[in-house]
């Protein structure tokens, strides 16, 4: 008689994990570091890792050439390092946010468009906070949340656990922010229908999971419709954020006017946060996550982009 093999799981002290406590440490010990430092750092090492990394260089390089196809070689090739400097800063950010306190930041931060959210409050409804990849990733959290009345985000499990167990120790430090999975949905609506504000990126490529398509930068790129139906089945309020740091080293969240109507009409949906995003990139373009294989799942017929 055969026998199924069942895929176990180590607990988080089995040695199977011990390359990844070493992670974790050796972010650890970055997070000591002073932010000015790790600024630097993440400098140096942005343009180091712009040079080694060539297969995610020219994933950065292909998304530039169809979304600001008006830059010549030279300019993009600039941006390409640019980016990886922004995403790199944004790493070693975001082991000042797991670790270390971020209400200096908080206090001193420009945060403009609260009295959307006043509107929100007024209204008695939650508020979904549709944002995207920027480079400052978790440091973001806290800097959105210390705003917030009953703050939430949604999120995919990170497949190693031990890695996981870092990045949401980090992140529910701050503000007794609640997270939600994909699999949560329902909680989620109980949470927003109770007045909750749920921040959640919507903005990479899902795969087979795209169910519409609409214009990024011209581009057409493949969206999910559950922002959507979050809105059409909580009755939150879809308020765009965007988070950035400046090139003075400061940072700031940019809270949008509430969307009418959003849930009626996926497609215009899609629309509309994308065109929030690409508003939000144009100012500071190397801002954004262009490593990421955006354009990965193609309309029928369309020329594949990498």
């Amino acid at each position: 008689m055969g026998s199924r093999s069942k895929k176990t799981k180590h607990p988080l002290w089995h040695p199977a994990y011990l390359g990844s406590w070493f992670v974790v440490f050796i972010l650890w010990l970055l997070s000591l570091l002073p932010m000015a430092t790790k600024q630097r750092l993440g400098g140096w090492l942005g343009r180091k890792l712009a040079g080694k990394l060539k297969s995610r260089a020219r994933v950065v390089d292909a998304n530039l050439r169809v979304c600001l196809p008006d830059l010549d070689d030279a300019r993009r090739a600039q941006l390409v390092e640019d980016t990886f400097v922004a995403s790199t800063r944004g790493m070693l950010e975001s082991t000042h946010a797991w670790w270390r306190d971020v209400r200096p930041y908080c206090e001193r931060a420009t945060v403009l468009g609260l009295e959307h959210l006043e509107e929100a409050r007024n209204n008695g409804q939650g508020v979904l906070l549709i944002g995207g990849h920027y480079s400052i990733f978790d440091f973001a959290l806290p800097l959105i949340a210390c705003k917030l009345d009953k703050p939430g985000y949604m999120y995919r499990p990170n497949n190693n656990p031990v890695i996981d167990r870092m990045i949401e120790r980090g992140r529910r430090r701050h503000f007794n922010i609640r997270p939600f999975t994909k699999r949560e949905l329902r909680p989620m609506l109980s949470f927003l229908k109770e007045g909750g504000q749920v921040w959640y990126a919507c903005d990479q490529d899902f795969g087979n999971k795209t169910e519409v398509f609409a214009p990024f930068f011209g581009v057409q790129a493949g969206c999910i419709t559950t922002p959507s139906y979050i809105a059409r089945e909580s009755g939150a309020a879809v308020i765009c954020v965007s988070h950035l740091r400046l090139p003075d080293g400061s940072y700031r969240v940019v809270f949008s006017p509430i969307h009418k109507g959003f849930g009626d009409d996926p497609q215009q949906d899609a629309e509309t946060w994308n065109r929030c995003i690409e508003n939000t990139i144009r100012e500071l373009p190397d801002q954004y996550l262009w490593l990421h294989k955006r354009f990965k799942t193609r309309p029928q017929g369309a020329a594949g982009v990498y």
